[in-house]
């Protein structure tokens, strides 16, 4: 977004927007709220997510619908009453551990990426966040890990890199690849014969000459 320069555009103008797949985890129920608290819920299963919801956003958004983004409180495991409001855009950026996963996600993407990162970096990234942005103890934090994060990743997760299009190895460090993707929506941007759409700024509003957008999806490993 950054290099896209659109992380200073104003959000109804934005012709690039990323949409995360943590913000459609399902509610829970009374129990299952109890055990997220202490660890014991697999937030990583395919089963965590509202599954009918997100569809139903992709697809409004990808048809150039105005749409409401839920809010996830992640540390109180539930979500918020508030909402993020996503505007009709030209490239649609959807992030997550399981974007690919579900088939009816993958047929909707026009590109699909696997951002590949080894074990030891994912594993200290998790403490460092579960820790310090969610105050949860290191002890927990590692049970967590062991007892459904790493076993799901390697369930759910790492047999979808055989759909992806691109893979990534090495993350944000790999400055040459991200550079590829930028490009590549640049080109979808100007027009170029790789755009599948093209949009104009009328009083204040996109206005689309196609019906869809470009949908691009990203693994952050």
């Amino acid at each position: 977004m950054e290099q896209l320069d659109q992380d200073r555009v104003e959000s109804d103008q934005r012709r690039v927007v990323i949409i995360s797949q943590d913000s459609f985890y399902r509610e829970l129920s009374p129990e299952e709220g109890e055990d997220a608290k202490v660890g014991n819920f697999n937030f990583d299963h395919p089963d965590a997510f509202d599954h009918e919801l997100t569809l139903d956003t992709l697809k409004k958004i990808k048809a150039g619908e105005t749409v409401q983004i839920p809010i996830y409180d992640s540390v109180n495991a539930t979500r918020k009453k508030e909402s993020i409001t996503i505007y009709p855009t030209d490239v649609i950026m959807f992030e997550g551990i399981l974007t690919i996963y579900f088939k009816e996600f993958r047929d909707m993407l026009n590109m699909k990426l696997f951002v590949d990162t080894d074990s030891d970096t994912r594993l200290s990234r998790r403490v460092l966040r579960d820790t310090q942005e969610r105050g949860r103890d290191l002890e927990q934090v590692l049970a967590t890990y062991a007892n459904f994060v790493k076993p799901a990743f390697e369930e759910f997760c790492l047999p979808t890199k055989k759909y992806a299009d691109v893979i990534i190895p090495r993350g944000s460090d790999n400055t040459v690849a991200i550079g590829l993707i930028v490009q590549h929506i640049k080109d979808i941007l100007n027009g170029n014969k790789s755009s599948e759409i093209d949009g104009v700024h009328d009083p204040g509003r996109r206005q689309r000459h196609h019906s869809d957008s470009s949908m691009v999806s990203s693994r952050p490993h």
